[in-house]
């Protein structure tokens, strides 16, 4: 690892006053310290921002206020996350270890890097690593690349599960940027496709600190359900992931919201399934026509075809447990 200097921002003006090109922001530090073990990722310096931001759980009139320091372990826990949003416990329980929940944070998880193993091989190329070097899984080994919304310059996927929940339930992300000004990014836009400049994860501005996290409210209850398949139970990233949420009123679909992870560069949205499903009855046979609509748009790569059957069993299981749920409620 390349030496550094830590510093301990006491406030986040004086954090962004730290913040350049070559210092780092840190707070759970669950995926930054790797990247710098690996020399991906090399700072000068490492900006502490863990007595700047909040790391309180707040209830609002439109929903509930999550601070940026909060820890994964609190979010899942909290009593209002169970009870009026219980798909961002059960993303967030789907992930990850009970030792890494302890220590990452809300902002942070937003800002993860993929588990490409390309990115993470500093021989191979990568785009998003090093630029204009190629993408090595593109003809490479594909098993964990995406099957929607890829470039000929990223095939990498987005690993968090917590973001999932968080684009199905239209979170907003509030940031701070360098010059003090305080914003809001519709979660839906936080994250971004590889395109042609696949070094960039999302559209948070240079030096911007994310300081909350609003997740609005909703008439989900308990019908939802978070689908997590991967190589092996315990503490893997997503092969295929689905977040799905149904409001279900006298057997029809009032609103349902459809989000999958392990298929894209970013959090994956399926607002066609969702409109699809809406003002239909909650039966098998229109998850199962769900399932293959959404199976219909993706674009598997030579060595990840499988991804589209897993994509569907998911999908179609998730529904079906949001009705289920629904029953019991």
């Amino acid at each position: 690892m390349k030496p550094f200097e830590l510093l301990k921002a006491e406030s986040i003006d004086a954090a962004l006053k730290s913040a350049n090109a070559t210092n780092s922001y840190i707070s759970g530090g669950t995926n930054l310290v790797d990247l710098m073990k690996k020399q991906i990722d090399q700072p000068d310096g490492l900006i502490d921002l863990s007595h700047t931001l909040s790391n309180n759980i707040e209830n609002t009139n439109n929903g509930v206020y999550l601070g940026a320091m909060t820890t994964n372990t609190a979010i899942a826990e909290h009593k209002t996350i169970k009870k009026d949003f219980p798909l961002i416990s059960k993303a967030i329980l789907a992930g990850a270890s009970p030792q890494i929940r302890n220590m990452a944070t809300a902002g942070g998880n937003l800002l993860q890097r993929t588990r490409c193993p390309y990115f993470y091989d500093t021989v191979m190329p990568c785009n998003k690593r090093k630029p204009n070097s190629g993408c090595g899984a593109l003809n490479g080994h594909q098993r964990m690349a995406a099957i929607i919304g890829y470039s000929n310059s990223c095939v990498a996927v987005h690993p968090s599960d917590f973001c999932i929940a968080l684009i199905a339930l239209d979170a907003d992300v509030d940031i701070v940027t360098q010059n003090g000004l305080q914003k809001t990014i519709a979660f839906q836009e936080f994250h971004r496709l590889p395109e042609n400049n696949p070094v960039k994860d999302n559209n948070l501005p240079a030096n911007a600190i994310i300081t909350g996290i609003i997740i609005p409210n909703n008439k989900f209850g308990d019908s939802v359900s978070y689908v997590k398949i991967r190589e092996r139970d315990s503490y893997a990233f997503a092969l295929v992931s689905v977040a799905a949420a149904l409001e279900i009123k006298n057997g029809k679909i009032k609103e349902a919201r459809l989000a999958s992870g392990g298929v894209a560069h970013k959090p994956w949205r399926w607002h066609q399934a969702e409109n699809f499903l809406k003002d239909k009855e909650a039966t098998q046979e229109n998850f199962i026509k769900t399932a293959d609509l959404i199976a219909s748009h993706t674009k598997p790569l030579q060595h990840n075809t499988f991804k589209v059957s897993l994509l569907k069993g998911a999908i179609e299981t998730a529904l079906m447990e949001c009705l289920t749920n629904s029953k019991r409620s």
